[in-house]
């Protein structure tokens, strides 16, 4: 293939956010006259809408189609989260890419502003991942986690959902009140405008809220701050960060990966738009996943930074509960970056990290 003149053809999913990251990927190669077309592939864990991502079996239900879609020749080269990759890649295929990633942290989302420890007892917290489901709970074993599906837009309206619409139903009443009675002081001094106005003031997202079941009724969601951002969300919402030496983010959080064939054009990619921190850091991140053999089925938080000659390295392996709790930080030698990582994630085993992955294993194959 002739990189400088043919054009590149991306495989993306078809959700904002992955559009949104895909043309991040776009910009950058156009950026430098490469002209790239995006190509929307539905994936297995887009088809299943109302299962959780660890119910959709091993890690990879939002990836295997489109890197389907490059060994096959269809596309050149596929954009991912690369939280949602498997650590395992098929024969002949490589991440070629992984551009410079945004914040890869965790923030609580509430209609207020609340910090984690001023949510109220039993507040019930909407997240679709057991690595935050258990570091909430080892925070705040009185909380209510509940599973949520859905974009991050489809997440965010949800939470706003109970309280949208029961202002909703009340303009609604009270139109009806005034059509019978148009002295209604109580309408008038509530509710100044009428209800078309009302709605017709609402932004297209809070018309969206509208849309929602509110059952069960979040008070608070934890969500990745950089999915947010990249769906410029994170203007429309109160988000908290939290602490990452307790809410260690997922392996590969707020990176992109471009996935694409080793060879030529793997190699072209990579010149154009490899990160080499964040490709670093991500190595750590998913080296240790790998050796601990967790997928997207075990509560692990790994993070990684580099900071000079070495790679600030914190790993949190929890019980689904969050009772049970394995954690270490470790500055590992940038220049031997890949056989440290394995070597930490072989001492957690050792420690019982692998019994707590095994142990989640358990508990998902119990619900299938």
């Amino acid at each position: 293939m002739t990189t400088e003149k043919t054009t590149i053809r991306l495989a993306t999913r078809g959700s904002d956010l992955a559009l949104r990251q895909a043309s991040i990927v776009k910009t950058a190669l156009e950026d430098r006259r490469h002209e790239v077309e995006l190509v929307e592939v539905e994936t297995t864990g887009d088809q299943l809408e109302d299962a959780l991502i660890h119910q959709l079996g091993k890690t990879g239900a939002f990836v295997r189609s489109l890197d389907e879609k490059v060994l096959d020749g269809e596309v050149d080269a596929a954009v991912h989260s690369m939280k949602d990759m498997p650590t395992e890649m098929p024969e002949n295929l490589v991440v070629a890419g992984v551009p410079q990633r945004t914040h890869p942290g965790d923030v609580l989302v509430t209609e207020d502003g609340s910090e984690l420890n001023e949510l109220p007892q039993g507040a019930v917290v909407g997240t679709s991942s057991l690595r935050r489901k258990a570091q909430l709970l080892a925070e705040r074993p009185d909380l209510q986690v509940e599973p949520i599906r859905g974009n991050v837009d489809t997440r965010v309206q949800k939470l706003f959902a109970t309280r949208l619409q029961k202002e909703h139903e009340q303009r609604m009443e009270a139109e009806h009140a005034r059509k019978g009675n148009l002295d209604n002081p109580d309408y008038e001094n509530e509710y100044r405008r009428n209800f078309e106005q009302w709605f017709n003031d609402l932004s297209e997202f809070e018309k969206g809220v509208l849309e929602y079941d509110p059952e069960p009724r979040y008070d608070a969601l934890v969500m990745a701050e950089a999915g947010l951002v990249r769906s410029g969300l994170d203007e429309k919402v109160n988000m908290k960060r939290l602490p990452m030496t307790s809410f260690v983010p997922a392996p590969g959080q707020g990176a992109i990966a471009v996935t694409a064939l080793d060879g030529e054009l793997g190699d072209f990619l990579h010149k154009k738009l490899d990160h080499p921190r964040t490709r670093v850091e991500t190595t750590v991140e998913r080296t240790i996943l790998a050796e601990l053999n967790g997928g997207c089925i075990a509560p692990i938080g790994v993070t990684a930074v580099v900071q000079g000659a070495h790679v600030h390295t914190t790993v949190r392996v929890l019980s689904q509960d969050g009772e049970d709790t394995i954690s270490v930080t470790r500055d590992l030698k940038i220049e031997r970056h890949p056989v440290q990582a394995r070597d930490l994630a072989h001492e957690l085993a050792d420690r019982g990290a692998r019994e707590l992955v095994e142990e989640a294993k358990r508990a998902l194959d119990s619900e299938e």
